[in-house]
């Protein structure tokens, strides 16, 4: 039987191993939540200070190729599609930096005829000149089209593998390149070997069991890791919300299960990024402030645009915590920590 002891004892060594993540996230420690949480506060204190980064997305187009069963932007739902010419993402950039954002995330979907590798490089260097860090959520590239990327500012790049049970993964696939889920699974690799700083690695919670994603993804983490001990990590593990079209969750994860992964990630991996979007509640996310969370997404929009002028569109799924950035700044500040707008300056890397 496990005891407060043996997750001590697992929180205390200096690298833990897979044995000692199946223990962290395993049924048996769930009724341990109250010791784990108390370490994953110790550590990130220690490695993080009291700091919680902000950041934005940005939806620079809704056309995808793709069928994903979960995605309101899957490319059979009848919804109206849009794309972003280079003068409305200046705009909309220029709002969000006027708000006090630093850190922006691109997104689109997979539609390379509409946004090709050369597109979103021209995004990509639109964004750095406004912003101090730019990340990317697009289509799996080649090592050198990540290399496009990182030449014309990009920061850092997040590919979630969506799931990691193959089976699930076809059945949730039925159609376009996403299909393949082995030149996904090797993305994070290519995007470090081209020199990208940080990679976001994920799995939507809610399509295969949260356990066996979550060892497969510190799998997937530590295979990236040997690649490039310099690449920054960084796990989102976002709970499937409401969308365009019918999806029926098959494995929902409840708060405390999703409690227990992010105190489990932050024991193993004390300096990687933990991410929490506004796709979870306001009262989540606060109870979250200081335990293990390091960066958070504020004043979300899924839909094309959106910030600069109200647009009538789809979006790619509906958020939970609707709070204006300020009113988040606002909380993390009450709760004894400091929101920070931008968590890199590429000055500092040059």
């Amino acid at each position: 039987m496990l005891s407060n002891s043996d997750i001590s004892y697992i929180a205390s060594k200096d690298q833990i191993t897979r044995s000692d993540f199946q223990l962290l996230i395993s049924p048996e420690a769930s009724t341990h939540l109250e010791i784990m949480a108390q370490f994953s506060r110790e550590i990130t204190l220690r490695r993080f200070g009291r700091m919680i980064s902000l950041y934005v997305p940005l939806y620079l187009s809704s056309y995808c190729v793709n069928s994903c069963s979960y995605c309101g932007f899957n490319a059979h739902n009848n919804i109206k599609r849009c794309i972003l010419s280079a003068d409305q993402v200046k705009k909309e950039l220029e709002t969000l930096r006027n708000e006090g954002f630093g850190h922006v995330l691109l997104l689109t979907g997979e539609a390379p005829q509409k946004t090709p590798t050369n597109w979103i490089a021209q995004m990509v260097s639109i964004a750095s000149e406004i912003m101090d860090h730019v990340s990317v959520e697009v289509f799996p590239m080649s090592e050198e089209e990540y290399r496009q990327l990182v030449k014309a500012g990009c920061d850092a790049v997040t590919v979630y593998q969506e799931t990691y049970d193959r089976e699930v993964y076809s059945q949730v696939h039925p159609s376009g390149p996403k299909r393949d889920y082995d030149w996904r699974y090797e993305t994070p690799v290519r995007a470090a070997q081209a020199s990208m700083r940080g990679v976001g690695l994920g799995f939507l919670a809610g399509l295969a069991p949260w356990r066996q994603e979550a060892l497969a993804m510190y799998d997937h983490a530590l295979k990236l890791m040997e690649t490039d001990w310099k690449v920054r990590p960084a796990f989102s593990f976002p709970r499937l919300r409401p969308h365009a079209g019918h999806f029926e969750v098959p494995f929902p994860v409840t708060d405390a299960e999703i409690a227990q992964l992010i105190f489990a990630l932050r024991i193993a991996f004390p300096d990687a990024e933990l991410v929490l979007s506004t796709r979870e509640s306001a009262d989540f996310r606060n109870g979250f402030i200081g335990l293990g969370v390091t960066r958070m997404s504020a004043g979300s929009s899924t839909k094309v645009g959106g910030y600069s002028e109200t647009v009538d569109q789809t979006g790619q799924f509906e958020i939970s915590d609707d709070r204006h950035p300020s009113q988040i700044a606002d909380t993390i500040w009450k709760a004894g920590y400091e929101p920070v707008w931008k968590d890199w300056d590429r000055v500092f890397s040059e």
